[in-house]
């Protein structure tokens, strides 16, 4: 094994450093409540001083213009304007613990309301994250007992899911596991040693494939949404393995919906263009990012919010956490690494991409319900301070007293 780079220069590293980069830059989402007691809270202090000197001043007793002053205090004491908000947040992150949606904080049902574009990772989220064996191809009258036994020698020294996929084929139909040294694995490729001969695994760019057949037909297989990979056994072309990751069942409604909530879906992938427009096509997404390598995903969120769109981005693996922390709203899918889970906002235990736009519409409801509370919390002291500064007294004669006012103030809060 061979170090090629440690430190601050590894990928994890350099994850790390653009998670907390991202983190750093989000601003504080602005709490309407909050402001308004700032501003509302004082106002009617000097409204209550006001309207007492102002009834002294006309020649009322002292008593009476008390009176006033209390009653104004007490009708507009803001216990509905400090309810409004956290009872409303409360019951809605409550609802999606419900529903297997985690919302680590309110800003985060606050956002998820504003989003007006979505970003999926491929793998994992539209897809199952599970890819497996669909099509082989033999060439040069190699045989598939032959092909396999010298496949699986390399392909199962390598972690990546596309080699987990062709070794458990292999254990399936007990292919026997041969040694193999000389193991090598970057990006788009394996290769290894087996016996005497040099096999190579990859796609067709990493393997400088130049005859025009096989490359017409692995195309045609990524065509169909497959990833096909070359085999080459001391240089010559002896087989294709394609694998393909089984689409979500849920993954078209869910897009469906956000495209009629009228949300601008992407989709990025490590995967090749035509892979990944097979991919999009079937489920409906229009906008395709292929090719992406894990600090793309961050950068792309970054364009897109530098055009003005509030951005959400799912997924589910340790790539994509600095795109989860960049975003507006970072989604984690409940299956995914601690990394993706903990950079981001939301967090969904059923591995659902339907739960993205369920905690979509439970963010736009608990967001009705904050501004039906902060109405009703204002109506009442629309109504009551002038009735309780006694703005009617001279014409009708009207005043409030003090316990009618806490009664009426009271109201507002079980209204809330």
């Amino acid at each position: 094994m061979q170090v090629t780079k440690v430190g601050e220069d590894t990928a994890l590293a350099q994850i790390i450093k653009l998670v907390d980069e991202a983190t750093s830059s989000k601003a504080p989402v602005a709490r309407l409540a909050d402001k308004v007691s700032g501003i509302f809270v004082p106002t009617v202090i000097a409204l209550a001083v006001i309207a007492s000197v102002t009834w002294t001043l006309l020649g009322y007793s002292w008593e009476f213009a008390l009176m006033i002053g209390v009653s104004v205090l007490v009708i507009s004491c803001p216990c509905a304007l400090g309810l409004a908000t956290p009872t409303a947040i409360m019951v809605g992150s409550g609802k999606g613990a419900e529903q297997g949606i985690l919302f680590k904080s309110a800003e985060a049902i606050e956002s998820s309301e504003k989003v007006n574009a979505v970003v999926l990772d491929k793998t994992g989220t539209v897809t199952e994250g599970k890819p497996s064996v669909t099509d082989i191809v033999l060439f040069n009258g190699q045989t598939l007992d032959e092909l396999f036994q010298k496949v699986y020698a390399v392909e199962s020294k390598s972690e990546h899911p596309l080699a987990t996929a062709i070794s458990s084929y292999c254990a399936e139909v007990q292919i026997s596991l041969s040694s193999s040294s000389d193991f090598k694995q970057v990006s788009g490729s394996v290769s290894g040693t087996v016996g005497n001969e040099k096999v190579e695994i990859g796609n067709l760019k990493a393997l400088n494939i130049q005859n025009s057949q096989i490359t017409e037909q692995a195309l045609s297989l990524a065509r169909q949404g497959k990833t096909p990979l070359i085999v080459k056994i001391n240089g010559a072309t002896k087989g294709i393995i394609a694998v393909a990751d089984p689409i979500k069942p849920d993954s078209k409604i869910a897009i469906d919906a956000m495209k009629k909530a009228g949300q601008e879906v992407w989709m990025v992938t490590g995967d090749n263009e035509v892979t990944a427009k097979a991919v999009a096509s079937k489920v409906g997404i229009d906008h395709i990012e292929s090719g992406v390598l894990p600090s793309d995903k961050e950068k792309i969120v970054r364009r897109l919010q530098g055009e003005g769109k509030r951005v959400i981005m799912v997924g589910d693996g340790i790539n994509d956490a600095p795109a989860l922390a960049r975003a507006d709203v970072g989604i984690a899918i409940g299956a995914g690494t601690d990394v993706a889970i903990e950079s981001a906002d939301i967090v969904l235990m059923k591995n659902r991409l339907t739960d993205v736009v369920n905690a979509e519409n439970l963010s736009h409801s608990t967001m009705n319900n904050i501004r039906q509370n902060l109405f009703w919390a204002f109506f009442y002291n629309i109504i009551g301070i002038p009735v309780a500064a006694g703005v009617f007294y001279p014409v009708l004669g009207w005043t409030l007293s003090p316990m009618i006012a806490a009664a009426a103030m009271s109201m507002s809060s079980v209204s809330v």
